[in-house]
């Protein structure tokens, strides 16, 4: 049976991209040799890591504007130690809206003054904080577009006197931005672009080399910049995956294209949540991510039927994250309209059963 997978992360892959992987793996370009077994100094992967580089920047629309793409390890999470070490001398703001800004306001605290401009943890993250004062001379203002476990998301970015850095993991690549507003962006490729094990970092090359502490090699975004991304032997099937994505994410007409297809599956979805009254919504509606669709039963002695149901169609990945509770059904890029659509009909077949 074919499986809808809703899973928050690792994510759904095209099948096309599962299918020249796995060839890859097995011969890499009639070269007689793995993907996973080739020197990463080769010319073979020197020109993938070039490519998939290459290929982050246009879809961006970056090129030519002094950005940088990396493709790094250690996640976000390491990120978020990252941008303070390159990045942090006095003081950054921090929009806190959720469990993963909350872990970069930590990391940052260990090497500066950090101010939280904002925050909705009084209200479990289920909204964007709006109204709040960004603060003058801040060395920058980090903020995470898409929060995957309450399943908000910000519509709108604000402009700031200082650098703008946003944490993207979870809908890098999903809608239409004005990239260049951004200064650094990183995501971890396993939400939206690729397997776990690489995260694509994108900055602006000038508003580096500013801080005046020594930075560990491995923590210094010009050494990665320098080495182009092969400092330390890099994730190439993770590397490999991700351009495959890029590739596909290009072919298939690029962000414009891929915002129409993830504009119509949250529609959809959305409108089940709001009209059945089986399920409630838990993000507030004018926050809602186009990603990560949050809701719970408003019965819970319908759990055990649903879950059935679900496993029946063969739905994967459901559950809630444990500090939400209920339901959240992810819906990354490569996620079928029709895979929704099967989503959809259980809960519609749930409102008519109850």
């Amino acid at each position: 049976m074919k499986k809808h997978n809703f899973s928050a992360g690792p994510c759904v892959l095209p099948q096309e991209v599962f299918l020249k992987a796995s060839e890859a793996v097995m011969d890499l370009n009639g070269s007689g040799l793995s993907l996973i077994e080739i020197s990463h100094r080769s010319k073979d992967f020197i020109e993938i890591m070039e490519k998939a580089r290459a290929l982050a920047l246009e879809l961006l629309g970056l090129e030519g504007k002094g950005y940088k793409a990396m493709f790094l390890q250690g996640g976000a999470s390491l990120e978020f130690l990252m941008v303070a070490y390159n990045l942090l001398e006095h003081k950054a703001g921090y929009l806190n809206t959720g469990a993963w800004s909350d872990k970069a306001v930590k990391e940052a605290r260990f090497l500066g003054d950090v101010i939280e401009v904002g925050s909705s943890k009084d209200e479990n993250f289920n909204y964007i904080p709006k109204g709040y004062t960004i603060p003058k001379g801040l060395d920058y203002l980090h903020l995470t577009s898409n929060n995957t476990i309450y399943g908000t998301q910000l519509k709108k970015f604000p402009k700031v006197d200082a650098p703008l850095v946003c944490d993207m993991s979870s809908d890098i690549f999903s809608r239409q931005l004005d990239f260049s507003q951004f200064d650094l962006i990183y995501a971890g490729a396993q939400k939206n672009m690729g397997p776990a094990g690489t995260t694509l970092v994108v900055v602006k090359e000038d508003i580096l080399g500013k801080v005046s502490r020594k930075i560990p090699s491995i923590l210094d975004y010009k050494v990665h910049i320098d080495k182009d991304s092969m400092f330390n032997t890099p994730p190439v099937f993770a590397v490999y995956t991700s351009m495959l994505t890029l590739e596909w994410l290009k072919n298939l007409g690029g962000i414009p294209a891929m915002e129409e297809i993830n504009d119509k599956k949250a529609r959809l979805l959305y409108s089940e949540v709001d009209l059945n009254p089986v399920f409630n919504g838990f993000a507030k509606k004018e926050d809602r991510s186009t990603m990560n669709a949050t809701f719970n039963l408003t019965d819970d002695k319908l759990k055990e039927t649903f879950d059935a149901m679900c496993k029946e169609a063969g739905i994967n990945g459901l559950n809630g994250h444990r500090s939400v509770g209920g339901y959240r059904a992810s819906m990354y890029n490569a996620l079928s309209l029709g895979s929704v659509g099967v989503l959809v009909d259980v809960m519609s077949e749930m409102e008519r059963k109850g």
